[in-house]
């Protein structure tokens, strides 16, 4: 809604409800759990819903479904937020800090189950304003590819979802900012592990070892190669090394060393698409470390696809945003070579997925996602609830333009 408006009964509701969100939050983030072990986060989710009349049922072992029908024939809308923490120690001291150590919220998965339950009340209290269904998914371990496990369990059947909506807080946004993107806007990821075989030896006598030491430097620097020759500067190409692990004494030449890293890309096909960087990586590694005598093995891990937000989808949720946001400065376009696997669910429906700006430099909400001192502007919280509110009730107002469901 613009300034000039006065706040309507969606708008008081959800401002009635505040408190009830931030404690959703707070009590979600003082008890993280990893991925496919939100066990306590599954229960209380559950409790929620059902005080409201939801009924819920388990998917994918901790995830948690459930289905606000109004009775009426229309379409099937999804609503997604994530669940699972990170293994990082908390480094900060908040009221709400974490109770269990090593493991924190910090991506602000906290604050979209806090979004989406609060949602999940305030659709069921206008039940009456929509014509089909919505499907609110909390989907377990997003760090780790754990939508492609509730895809595979039927998430988007029994119902059919016709298109999906979510929502991720977002510190690099600055507060009251909102950035809802056609096109890519996560990247895909693969995942490598790398073990170079050599041959051990004395430090002193070099060339009586393979040192895979050696290879594993060149690789690195090589393998740069394929971003900034191999594929143009303007379809975005990351290839990083995360670890590097190898030798065990200043004088011993080891005899393999091992390498773990990514490769993220912002364009449609990844690994399967034109650029093929994947492939470009592994005949990279092959050939560098033939050229030092040494073998490797090469594991890739296939994490996430690119998310690429429906054009239809995405123009829906801008609409929506004008009527939240007081000014349509405060809309903007955001790209990301981060990933989410919310890009599964998309991949196979028409998607938006929305970035929520929380970043507050006076408050220290500024921080990058997974640092152990990541918080976000609660004050923020608010705005995501009504996007995924009036998101859902403009779906089913405007239905009737959509050319995918037109097709149906």
């Amino acid at each position: 809604m613009n300034c000039t408006q006065k706040p309507d009964s969606i708008q008081k509701r959800i401002i009635e409800l505040e408190q009830e969100l931030i404690d959703l939050r707070r009590d979600f983030h003082m008890y993280p759990e990893l991925g496919f072990q939100e066990f306590r986060t599954a229960e209380k989710i559950e409790n929620y819903l059902q005080k409201l009349g939801y009924e819920t049922i388990r998917m994918a072992k901790t995830g948690v479904v459930t289905i606000l029908d109004s009775g009426r024939p229309g379409p099937v809308l999804m609503l997604r937020a994530d669940m699972d923490a990170l293994p990082i120690t908390q480094n900060n001291e908040k009221d709400y800090k974490s109770r269990n150590e090593g493991v924190m919220h910090a991506c602000g998965h906290d604050a979209h189950m806090a979004m989406l339950l609060v949602a999940a009340r305030v659709l069921i209290e206008n039940k009456t304003s929509l014509n089909g269904k919505i499907k609110f998914v909390f989907q377990p371990n997003e760090e780790i590819a754990g939508a492609i496990h509730m895809i595979e369990e039927g998430v988007l059947e029994n119902p059919k979802v016709d298109a999906v909506m979510g929502i991720h807080v977002w510190t690099p946004i600055d507060s009251g900012k909102i950035a809802i993107t056609p096109g890519p806007v996560m990247g895909g990821l693969d995942v490598f592990k790398i073990t170079i075989h050599g041959k051990g030896g004395h430090t002193g006598l070099p060339e009586d070892a393979i040192d895979p030491i050696i290879a594993a430097a060149n690789l690195i620097q090589t393998s740069q190669i394929i971003q900034t020759r191999e594929i143009s500067n303007l379809k975005a190409t990351v290839i990083m090394f995360g670890k590097i692990k190898g030798g065990t004494k200043s004088n011993i030449i080891p005899d393999k060393v091992e390498l773990e890293g990514s490769i993220r890309f912002l364009y449609p096909g990844g690994p399967d698409s034109e650029e093929k960087p994947t492939q470009r990586f592994i005949r990279v590694a092959e050939q560098v470390c033939a050229t030092h005598l040494c073998r490797c093995d090469i594991n890739i891990t296939h994490e996430n696809i690119p998310l690429i937000n429906h054009k239809e989808m995405t123009a829906l949720a801008r609409e929506t945003a004008i009527e939240i946001f007081p000014s349509e400065n405060q809309i903007i376009d955001n790209q990301t070579i981060a990933s989410e696997d919310f890009s599964e669910f998309s991949e196979k429906v028409p998607g938006v997925f929305i970035f929520l700006g929380t970043g507050n430099e006076a408050i220290g909400t500024n921080l990058s996602h997974h640092h152990p001192k990541f918080d976000i502007d609660e004050t923020i919280l608010p705005k995501g609830v009504e996007m995924f509110v009036r998101g859902a009730l403009h779906f089913f107002e405007k239905a009737n333009r959509l050319s995918f469901l037109k097709q149906k």
